[in-house]
Parts: structure tokens; C-alpha cells; sequence
């Protein structure tokens, strides 16, 4: 098959999870290809795609794209629609919110013109997480509706996101199905601590959508409850960062957290001991299965599909406030040992998050679509 996947931003979670399904694809013998932002990102994101290049036969294919419905999006649109026309996919497998949309439309275009064309859309969260009580939830909630006519399946990351879509825009009226996302074998080796290594770990986008300005809070709160300082690392990039330094400064806290561009997570991990994550939303983020598989033990919020890694009642798992992740982060550190033990063992892990069974179920949804 030639595969093409759309999506806007080259960072974060939807990022790793097209170059885990490009690297499988290539390895069953498809000619991939990627269209995307070529807005954001960094040097990181820069030599990931350098190292993919050589394996895609479809080639990387980079053009702006903005975040927000705006003047420029007729511009960008037709762009796109004119490099994936070029690239002849068979699938079209959009990815988020923006490269779903341009997924769904383009390849109902390709159709007009005799394309065989089978298209895929992965919400990766995006307009999922709008409140539906709002205006603007309404109106990417009914665009979400209007869109399904054009999909011919949806592939969910989480059980959560399935019943988010579900709940906020209603029962689909197409073929969908949830496939996890999946690490690779390497991926479940442990990883230890680096001689020393910080108490604390934030690793993720720089946003307060992931939470941030909740782990600098709940640093105070733990130091507080311990009766001790601890140290921090905070990895990542992004537009909120420097709001996110003045923070640190303004709670006196600059000796004591250090903040370093994107690295890759399993290199991140032998930074700290206890990886944080504080997240207000997510639909099945790769930073938890990336932390658990490489042994660290870790405190998360109960948010998207974060509890069906975890399993119910986890005590891993709390809400996304300052307060309670820092009563969680004292408990944890004052028996850091004893806390690990309470985390989901890797065997588990590997049986329902490996990539090989995430590619394999993609693969049979993209061969349904085309025989449909």
C-alpha cells in the first residue's frame, strides 16, 4: 500500500506514534510518506526526521499549518491538498484534529477524481478535550459530526476517547476500534537512576494543558509535607515556558529545578527517580507507558486513558491539583522503594502495549477500509 499520514504538530505523543507505525508499515514492505507543520518543532524533532528520511518512500513533506481555524487556513489547505494529490495514497490516515479534517476532505477529493482512496482518522484527543457545554465545543463537535460521512474508520487510542466521541457527538455512524498505542521490545528494558539524579521528573510539552504550572506547585506542596527540599528537572519546550521559569523564580525554587530542552524519555528517565506526570487531559499519552516500561516508578493523573494503563484504584493516580499531587510526591519519596513495587509489572505491559500488536490491528482496519 502507499500510506500517507497528515497531522500538524511533529511533536509529542502523535509524533512518536507516527514514527513507530511508519517504522512497522516499512518493515511489512508499504511506501509511507508524511505531510506535516513545518512551523513547529525544534532541532530534536529536526534529527527525527533526518533518521526517518532514508526509510520513507513517500518522502517527508513539511508546510505550514496553524493550531486555530484562521485566514490562513484556505492557503495552508490547498497546499497540502496538493502535495498528498502528488503522493497517489492508497491510505490516508489523518491524525488530531487538523489532520483528520485534512485527511477526511482530501482524500473525498481524491475520490472525485477516481483515487482509490481509503481515509483514516486518529482524534489523538484533539477537539475531544473541548468542553461540549461551550460555543466552541458545540461548534467542533458538530464539524466532528458532519465529518463522519467522510471517514471510513476511526481509530480510537484509548477507551476513554471512545466514549469522550461518543458522548460528546454521539454514536458513530462508521466502522471504529480501539487499538492502544505500543512501545517497542526495547523499550521495556529498565532504566536506573543516573548517579545523582533529581528527585522529580516533567517531561512533556510546555503548556498548561499538560500541566506544568500543577508540578511547580506541587513541588512547594511536597517539600512542605517532607520537611525538605527536593530537586527537579523539567524537559521540554514550548510558548509557556518562560512563564513557567518566572514561576520557578517567583517561588524561590531556581536552585532547585532545572529546565532542559527536549530529550529522548528513556535518556530523560535517568535523570530523576520518581516521573511525575500532571497532565489536566490527555487520551493515551506515550510518556506514562514509556515510564512504567522502563521501571519507574511514577504519579499520574487520573485523566483520558491514563486508569486502563494503571488499572482502577491505583494508588499511582490522583487528581490534576497541586495539593494532591504533592501529598502523593511526600508519600512516594519517603518510601520510594516500597512505592515502586505498587507499579504495573512490564509483563503486563508488553501484552497489551507493544507495537508490533498496535501496527498489526492498524494494519487490518487500513485492508477493511480498502475492501470496503
Amino acid at each position: 500500500m502507499r500510506i500517507v499520514h497528515c497531522f500538524r504538530s511533529p511533536v509529542g505523543g502523535i509524533f512518536r506514534h507516527v514514527r513507530d507505525l511508519t517504522d512497522a508499515q516499512v518493515a511489512q514492505g508499504h511506501s509511507v510518506g508524511i505531510v506535516c507543520d513545518s512551523t513547529t518543532g525544534g532541532t530534536f524533532e529536526d534529527r527525527l526526521f533526518d533518521a526517518m528520511l532514508p526509510k520513507l518512500a513517500l518522502g517527508i513533506h513539511r508546510t505550514p499549518m496553524q493550531r486555530h481555524i484562521g485566514p490562513g487556513d484556505a492557503a495552508s489547505a490547498l497546499r497540502t491538498f496538493r502535495i498528498i494529490k502528488e503522493l497517489k495514497p492508497d491510505v490516508l490516515h489523518g491524525h488530531g484534529a487538523k489532520g483528520g479534517t485534512y485527511a477526511r476532505l482530501f482524500g473525498s477529493l481524491l475520490r472525485v477524481s477516481r483515487f482509490r482512496v481509503a481515509r483514516l482518522y486518529s482524534p489523538h484527543g484533539g477537539s475531544l478535550h473541548y468542553d461540549e457545554r461551550t460555543v466552541t465545543g458545540k461548534l467542533f463537535f458538530s464539524i466532528e459530526l458532519a465529518m463522519a460521512r467522510f471517514t471510513d474508520c476511526l481509530l480510537f487510542v484509548s477507551d476513554y476517547e471512545r466514549r469522550a466521541y461518543r458522548r460528546k457527538i454521539g454514536e458513530p455512524p462508521i466502522p471504529n476500534t480501539l487499538v492502544y498505542n505500543g512501545l517497542l521490545a526495547t523499550e521495556f528494558e529498565p532504566v536506573p537512576a543516573a548517579a545523582g539524579a533529581a528527585d522529580l521528573l516533567y517531561i512533556g510539552m510546555m503548556r498548561d494543558l499538560k500541566g506544568p504550572d500543577i508540578f511547580i506547585n506541587a513541588l512547594v506542596v511536597a517539600e512542605s509535607r517532607l520537611g525538605r527540599p527536593l530537586a527537579a528537572v523539567m524537559i521540554g519546550a514550548g510558548d509557556d515556558l518562560p512563564r513557567y521559569r518566572l514561576q520557578v523564580e517567583r517561588l524561590g525554587l531556581s536552585g532547585r529545578v532545572r529546565f532542559l530542552p527536549p530529550t529522548p524519555a528513556r535518556e530523560a528517565f535517568s535523570l530523576a527517580r520518581l516521573v511525575v506526570v500532571p497532565s489536566r487531559a490527555e487520551a493515551m499519552p506515550y510518556i506514562v507507558l514509556e515510564a512504567l516500561s522502563a521501571g519507574k516508578p511514577m504519579i499520574a493523573t487520573a485523566v483520558g486513558g491514563i486508569p486502563e494503563i494503571f488499572g482502577s484504584g491505583s494508588p499511582a493516580l490522583t487528581r490534576p491539583d497541586p495539593d494532591e499531587i504533592g501529598s502523593r510526591i511526600a508519600t512516594a519519596m519517603a518510601d520510594l522503594d516500597a512505592y515502586a513495587r505498587l507499579m504495573p509489572d512490564g509483563a503486563s505491559l508488553k501484552a497489551r502495549f507493544g507495537a508490533d500488536v498496535m501496527a498489526a490491528e492498524i494494519e487490518r482496519a487500513y485492508f477493511s477500509a480498502l475492501r470496503k
